[in-house]
């Protein structure tokens, strides 16, 4: 049984903190051709999102997709990641 204190002035709804962690997922999804394709600018993308939104490993991730991509592709993955912020 949980014995301790909840500051409910701090607390985060759970969806606010998992997002990075979704759209790192995401970007695995389309790195690791998990639906049968590999998708390096959507990889790009979303290790673009999850890396602005807090997740550091992201970064990494995002630079070995980048070595493996054309700058018009990069491009590419960059467009698409700012219209996603904008829309959401």
């Amino acid at each position: 049984m949980f014995q301790g204190h909840i500051d409910l002035e701090t607390a985060m709804p759970v969806e606010a903190s998992a997002i990075p962690d979704v759209l790192f997922e995401r970007g695995l999804y389309w790195a690791s051709g998990r639906s049968g394709v590999v998708n390096l600018v959507a990889a790009h993308k979303w290790f673009n999102l999850a890396a602005l939104k807090g997740r550091s490993d992201a970064i990494q991730l995002r630079r070995e997709v980048a070595e493996m991509m054309s700058e018009v592709e990069i491009a590419m993955a960059q467009r698409e990641a700012r219209t996603w912020m904008t829309a959401h």
